[in-house]
């Protein structure tokens, strides 16, 4: 299935895009949110991307190829201050992180993310990383399968599951995902979704180190906004998207001691939310893209010098 950008044209309308502005996509993916960033931009304008999945770069790089004035940078998002800096770039006009797993990711077979294609268990982001879902699937013990099932995959059954898989697993090494998805759907039943589907994305999410990589980014991203410069996050579940929601209503306030990777001043009020309520697709979107329709967008804008 080919990539489409979710949320693209409510996207781009937030951003409000000053043509020589500097602006930063965080999870390049398969481009597209990247590509309308660019017709934007003038020749004075920049944007920088960042991706560790090198089929996505590689993919992205010949959609933009007839641009010039953008970089990618092969690396976890996270450190994106560490790469700004080396560039003499303190401050940007504009920051998105887009959250969801691309259509080609999930429909390669070879990358093990979904529980409707038979493969070896993966699910790495960056194919060079060691951990993989399979390792976790066989060597986590109860307690730490349980705990990502509930915590991360927000799954009710997440014990019975994790006991199931060590029951399996000692006759059995778990090596794909169809045996997985067997033994999940052996002790869950689901009508209105695969019963499967939350413990993949637990199994993604302490794959890739997701909640904590985003925990750290979101700081380092308000910190490098220029004044009125703005935030976009887009999330495709509950945890995220309440992680998001937390930190920029904390940011739109004047709080005491803030726990934050960076400093930011807090004697008065910084931030402001660009969307009192969260944004999702419309209804011919979702028909269009039935992918998108967990897709949640969040924003914020710096107000002051």
């Amino acid at each position: 299935m080919k990539h489409i950008p979710v949320l693209l044209k409510e996207t781009i309308k937030i951003l409000n895009i000053k043509p020589s502005g500097i602006y930063l996509d965080l999870t390049l993916g398969y481009g597209g949110h990247s590509k309308a960033i660019l017709k934007k931009l003038n020749k004075f304008g920049k944007l920088i991307a960042f991706d560790i999945d090198e089929d996505a770069i590689k993919s992205s790089s010949k959609l933009l190829k007839k641009f010039s004035n953008f970089e990618i940078i092969y690396s976890n998002y996270k450190f994106f201050d560490i790469e700004l800096k080396k560039r003499n770039i303190n401050k940007v006009d504009g920051i998105l992180i887009d959250l969801g797993v691309s259509s080609p990711q999930l429909d390669n077979v070879n990358r093990g993310f979904s529980y409707n294609k038979n493969a070896k268990l993966d699910m790495r982001m960056n194919k060079n990383s060691k951990l993989t879902a399979s390792f976790i699937v066989n060597n986590y013990s109860l307690s730490e399968l349980n705990r990502i099932f509930k915590e991360y995959g927000e799954e009710k059954k997440a014990f019975r599951i994790a006991s199931e898989i060590i029951k399996f697993r000692k006759k059995k090494k778990i090596d794909t995902t169809f045996e997985l998805a067997y033994i999940i759907k052996k002790n869950k039943k689901n009508k209105k979704k695969h019963p499967a589907k939350n413990i993949f994305q637990s199994l993604r999410i302490e794959v890739n180190d997701e909640i904590n990589n985003l925990k750290e980014v979101l700081s380092k991203a308000l910190y490098f906004l220029k004044e009125n410069g703005v935030l976009v996050v887009i999330s495709f579940h509950s945890l995220e998207d309440r992680i998001v929601k937390k930190k920029f209503n904390d940011m739109t306030k004047i709080i005491g001691n803030r726990d934050d990777t960076y400093d930011l001043p807090i004697s008065k009020k910084e931030f402001e939310l660009v969307n009192k309520h969260v944004i999702t697709p419309s209804e011919k979107e979702k028909k269009e893209n039935y992918r998108s329709r967990s897709a949640k967008l969040r924003a914020i804008t710096k107000i002051v010098k």
